[in-house]
């Protein structure tokens, strides 16, 4: 296989996009250094494509080398033929390089082993071959009765069983029933539990195998690992064994009757079970892929939630027993303040916490509260509320997501970050956090504790992880990190920094000062000149020797960069006051093509030095719409249908997305509540984050569920 052309037609590519990329992979350069910086050599493919291309030609050299596995194996057995090796070479999949190998593949003891060391090979074979003028199977087999094969009854099932094996192993055979189970059968899930819970709906559940949505296949494996259900795959076995018998069965004599014994015994044993697991495990690991591509998406979209900046925040940890904990934020992300207070049940000393709170916002000038969404938010979130009208002075307030703070606050890194701390504190610390700069606070956090998925911890830890790394780092790196204030957990995001090296970036910044420039990385213990060319663009030194170093203008681009300046009749220093606003005019008044050619620079490097020069040291983030934060609170008893809200889209799953309307518990969009015009999956128009108008359908009081819809309420003169 020519894997570079397969990966061109694959990705539609052209040939040079294709060969200079890998070229690039090989060399051991990062994903977002080659997505920012060799535009020219990929034709400016973008990190996603880029993953994805590393990750299928990964696949393809690895299958490449299971060929080449598979040819020893087999020419080793001296069972290598022209026909077979042509085969092997002309797979195209994993199923049917394996289908190839069966009958050659080393097996532990079989039935048909057994048979074949007891000697009943050739009878097998003269029972297959179904002869017209052949004797009856019992007369041949009257020529292998053994003092081990004592019966023509043992002889016979000795020679269906290597029949049955030899059917099971035909490649042919196996590939036409895959095809029609795949088209045709039905995947089925029974109750295994008189209390099914949330698999209710599975008690007595059929769908097409072909039709059958990935969320209804992980629930399906889940209730069927939880001992709630049983499920299988039905399909036909007479349409089966027709299509087997068609290969297998000759003549119409004795011989062809054993035969058709042997195939439907292959069909029943061997081949139906192998491919019913096939079958659910490629189900399974489509949906988990799909299922990763949605958490992976959502888990950007969460990480790229514009800051709060500018703000001082209290952070509040909602508790009933153990209080609420409180933790005052700088502008900055530094501790100022912690205590706990106890506002809700079952103490409820209210005028004792609404008096720390208000000595704490006019202490610090407190500009916001971020609200912690677990245990006794919503009773935590009355009382800011009380608070915000009693000050009047401004204060607005948001419930954050308290996925993994828990996680993070146990964690070695927070004991690290925040010894002084106990558990909870570090926790509040957290959540005020998210809400000033989401990116820098998550980033300490498992990704798959964020909770932006669904069936997170069945999906396949290795491919998730991976995934949600690939986002975290293409996040980070878009965004780029302030060399003198990120956390080793954020430096070791940026591209091509390990975990090591970012501590002795922390590390030499508390020896010698603040970095004034960029270069100051080479004197970092184990960063050498490759991780200096791969992190150096992504690393920003704000109010340094450089303006340049406040931008993603990668230091190779420096020398280019002035030259552009000058040809502009520009310098350093109108950045610097921001006189640069005619920048681009000039550039295309010159004509790129004349600046790229006396640069010697690609056109997109050139735009790519224009835009940064432009706005130096801008943060992708500002330019999306800020997250809404409120001054007043509802709860869900105070709903009614056709109520029309405002809320933030928290999670897209494949079913729907749900919606923080300022109630305790998000509300759920379906699906079919979105949009009139068909939807192949919610994210389609919604991503985490979205600002979105709601009309409430239900409000269950008792089951604590929302339904919303996005369609809105039918005028008089609509049906």
């Amino acid at each position: 296989m020519d894997i570079l052309r397969q990966i061109e037609t694959e990705f539609s590519l052209k040939s040079w996009q294709v060969k200079n990329t890998v070229e690039l992979i090989d060399a051991g350069n990062t994903i977002p250094f080659i997505a920012r910086y060799r535009k020219e050599a990929t034709g400016s493919l973008d990190d996603q494509l880029l993953r994805e291309l590393s990750e299928r030609l990964a696949y393809l050299r690895s299958f490449e080398e299971q060929k080449e596995k598979i040819i020893a194996s087999i020419t080793e057995q001296e069972m290598m033929s022209d026909e077979i090796r042509q085969s092997i070479e002309n797979a195209k999949t994993l199923t049917e390089l394996e289908d190839i190998y069966r009958p050659f593949r080393p097996k532990r003891k079989t039935r048909a082993s057994v048979a074949k060391a007891l000697g009943l090979a050739p009878l097998a074979e003269k029972i297959y071959a179904q002869e017209k003028s052949a004797p009856s199977p019992e007369e041949l087999a009257k020529e292998f009765l053994t003092d081990e094969v004592k019966s023509i009854e043992d002889a016979l099932q000795g020679a269906k069983d290597i029949i049955a094996e030899q059917v099971s192993d035909d490649a042919e055979g196996r590939k036409l029933i895959r095809y029609a189970v795949k088209n045709h059968a039905l995947i089925t899930s029974k109750a295994a539990d008189d209390d099914l819970g949330v698999y209710d709906m599975y008690a007595d559940y059929s769908e097409s195998v072909k039709k059958i949505a990935g969320h209804r296949v992980l629930a399906m494996n889940r209730g069927e690992k939880e001992g709630k259900l049983k499920v299988g795959i039905d399909f036909d076995k007479t349409i089966a064994t027709d299509l087997l018998f068609n290969i297998h069965c000759k003549n119409s004599n004795a011989c062809t009757d054993l035969v058709r014994d042997a195939v439907d015994d292959s069909y029943t044993r061997l081949i139906f079970p192998s491919i019913e697991r096939e079958i659910r495990n490629e189900l399974t690991e489509k949906a988990s892929e799909a299922s990763i591509k949605v958490f992976a998406e959502n888990t950007r979209q969460l990480l790229m939630q514009p800051p709060v900046k500018g703000n001082v925040t209290i952070g509040l940890d909602p508790g009933y027993r153990t209080g609420c904990k409180v933790a005052v934020i700088s502008e900055t992300g530094k501790v100022l303040d912690t205590g706990v207070i106890y506002p809700a049940p079952p103490h409820k000393k209210t005028v004792e916490a609404k008096n720390i709170i208000k000595r704490l916002v006019k202490k610090y000038d407190v500009k916001m509260f971020a609200i912690g969404n677990g245990t006794a938010s919503h009773e935590t979130e009355v009382f800011a509320v009380d608070v915000i009208k009693e000050l009047d002075c401004g204060i607005t307030y948001m419930v954050v997501s308290e996925a993994g703070a828990s996680v993070y606050s146990a964690s070695k890194l927070a004991a690290e970050e925040f010894p002084q701390f106990d558990v909870s504190l570090r926790s509040a610390v957290s959540i005020a956090r998210r809400l000033q700069d989401p990116l820098a606070e998550l980033v300490k956090i498992d990704p798959k504790a964020i909770g932006v998925g669904q069936y997170q911890h069945d999906m396949p830890q290795k491919e998730l992880n991976a995934a949600l790394d690939g986002v975290v780092e293409d996040c980070v790196n878009s965004v780029g990190v302030d060399l003198n204030t990120a956390s080793p957990q954020l430096l070791s995001r940026v591209a091509g920094v390990s975990s090591a090296v970012a501590k002795n970036i922390v590390l030499y910044r508390e020896e010698h000062g603040r970095f004034n420039e960029r270069s100051e990385l080479k004197k970092v213990s184990k960063l050498g000149p490759k991780a200096f060319e791969q992190c150096a663009g992504f690393l920003r030194v704000r109010d340094g020797k450089n303006i340049l170093d406040n931008t993603a203008v990668h230091p190779e681009s420096y020398a280019a960069a002035k030259q552009l300046l000058k040809l502009c009749d520009m310098s350093e220093e109108d950045i610097k006051n921001g006189n640069i606003a005619h920048l681009k005019s000039k550039v295309q008044l010159i004509g790129t093509a004349a600046i790229t050619k006396q640069l010697d620079i690609g056109e997109p490097t050139l735009k790519d030095i224009v835009n940064e020069l432009s706005k130096p040291g801008r943060d992708p983030r500002d330019e999306l719409p800020k997250p809404m934060l409120r001054s007043d609170v509802m709860g869900i008893e105070d709903l009614k249908p056709g109520m029309e809200l405002k809320g933030t889209v928290r999670n897209v799953v494949d079913f729907g997305a749900f919606v923080d309307i300022g109630v305790h518990q998000d509300g759920l969009v379906h699906i079919s509540q979105i949009t009139d015009k068909f939807l192949r999956h919610p994210s389609e128009l919604l991503k985490v984050g979205d600002i979105v108008t709601v009309w409430v359908l239900e409000a269950d009081t008792v089951k604590n569920r929302i339904s919303l819809t996005m369609k809105g309420p039918k005028k008089k003169n609509e049906k």
